[in-house]
């Protein structure tokens, strides 16, 4: 079976756990798949979503709200760079912000943007983007967030990130055909994943925007789809989340958390319609069956898709019924 992760919007305080069982009909001639795809599945989900049991990690608290998750060293970092924005309580078991960040959305912003840039020029935080995520409880709250964050530093403090995903189809006009989906060879330049495959369009939530006006905004940054074309075909489809520890460790014990929402779209497409790079992200754009997806999700496949976009596609293909 498949350990899946929660469909809904964890809240920080509160988690749900649902346990998705997916059996195959082993003695099932017609069955496109093999049987051990269950496992390629469960290894791509396990890719992005697993979290060491001895990892020893810091709640990064403000105004009582649990709005991240740190390792004490990476919580020692933050409190020794300058300025003194970062502090821990006596116990050391909370990370907070100390009374010089203000109490205001905007002071804070400001604040750990100092101590994020100095980060920055000294190396340790790469792949600066110059794009604000909201930092807030849940995602009911990212309208009035605590505080706003650089892209870039935000899995440094394990806030909770949100992104939009979508699986791009061009659907089968009878029986005889096959579900497709659009592929997007990322650009070799990207500071993360260079050269994967991705999907057609996804991104992260900006502040400031809705998830439909970012959905639409991506689509046409990133691939070049009318907003006439986007509002037509676009289908909001659930939620995945995942949490992973990991990133590019500075010394050991400094790895960062990443935890993650991803807000899923199916967007039907024309036959005829042809993708196209517009902001150098993307390289290329192809389609694949789900067969040959399938077959990529095989721990030993040597050109895979970015690894948090298995869990959306997985996601697609039980819950239209292409997997049993």
């Amino acid at each position: 079976f498949i350990s899946q992760m929660a469909r809904a919007v964890p809240s920080q305080n509160t988690q749900r756990v649902v346990n998705i069982r997916v059996y195959s009909s082993l003695d099932n001639d017609n069955l496109w798949y093999e049987p051990s795809l269950m496992d390629h599945m469960l290894f791509r989900i396990n890719e992005c979503n697993q979290l060491p049991n001895n990892i020893n990690l810091v709640d990064f608290v403000v105004d009582g709200e649990k709005l991240g998750k740190v390792t004490p060293k990476v919580a020692d970092r933050l409190c020794n760079t300058s300025p003194s924005i970062f502090q821990k309580d006596d116990s050391d078991s909370t990370l907070t912000l100390g009374t010089s960040a203000g109490d205001t959305p905007e002071s804070r912003t400001k604040a750990v943007a100092s101590v994020m840039e100095e980060l920055c020029d000294s190396g340790y935080i790469t792949g600066w983007r110059d794009e604000l995520y909201p930092v807030a409880n849940n995602f009911d709250q990212v309208a009035s967030p605590v505080f706003l964050i650089e892209r870039a530093a935000a899995s440094l403090l394990g806030v909770m990130e949100y992104g939009v995903h979508i699986n791009g189809l061009v659907m089968p006009e009878d029986d005889n055909q096959e579900v497709k989906m659009w592929m997007a060879r990322r650009s070799k330049t990207k500071s993360k994943f260079p050269s994967f495959l991705d999907h057609i369009v996804a991104g992260g939530q900006p502040a400031g925007l809705s998830l439909m006006d970012n959905v639409i905004k991506e689509c046409e940054e990133e691939a070049g789809i009318p907003e006439e074309l986007a509002k037509r075909g676009i289908k909001p489809a659930g939620v995945i989340s995942y949490e992973s520890y990991g990133g590019r460790l500075k010394e050991e014990g400094e790895g960062v958390m990443n935890r993650v929402v991803l807000f899923c779209f199916d967007l039907v497409l024309p036959k005829d319609f042809v993708p196209s790079a517009n902001d150098g992200e993307v390289e290329s754009f192809f389609t694949w069956s789900l067969e040959e997806i399938a077959q990529s999700m095989h721990p030993e496949y040597d050109d895979p898709i970015k690894p948090n976009c298995y869990p959306v596609i997985i996601d697609f293909m039980l819950r239209e019924g292409h997997i049993s």
